[in-house]
């Protein structure tokens, strides 16, 4: 399980780094300032939750089957959410209307929040760290 966490933490780092850069030097002139702020905002949560997985991947104070959870959780936080929001922020440059997916953030920003829920809960239940 672990390897999986690393190599989904890896992706998923590296894939924020190619997407801020193609943000700021292909697409900043594209977008609204709001737009582009938005992917920003996609773009950054991407980066905190894959230091997450990196955290749970190295962590040896939860047990494997939570580390699954947590990682199923992430994947599809970032997917949802991060996801949506790059096809909400360049709605504008494209002929379908991503506005309709707009329900989409708040659910994949549950399964963030529910992921950092566990994690909490995970640590509060041991007796000692």
């Amino acid at each position: 399980m672990d390897r999986k966490i690393f190599l989904l933490a890896c992706a998923t780092g590296g894939l924020g780094v190619v997407l801020g850069a193609f943000a700021t030097h292909g697409l900043k002139p594209l977008l609204s300032i709001s737009a582009f702020e938005s992917l920003n905002t996609g773009i950054r949560y991407q980066m905190y939750h894959a230091f997450l997985l990196f955290f749970i991947g190295i962590t040896t104070q939860i047990k494997p089957k939570q580390k699954s959870i947590l990682f199923k959780l992430i994947l599809i936080g970032v997917l949802l959410f991060s996801g949506s929001i790059y096809l909400l922020a360049t709605n504008d440059l494209t002929s379908f209307n991503f506005k309709v997916i707009g329900f989409i953030t708040p659910v994949g920003g549950l399964f963030l929040i529910t992921s950092w829920v566990l994690l909490f809960n995970y640590f509060l239940k041991k007796n000692s760290l």
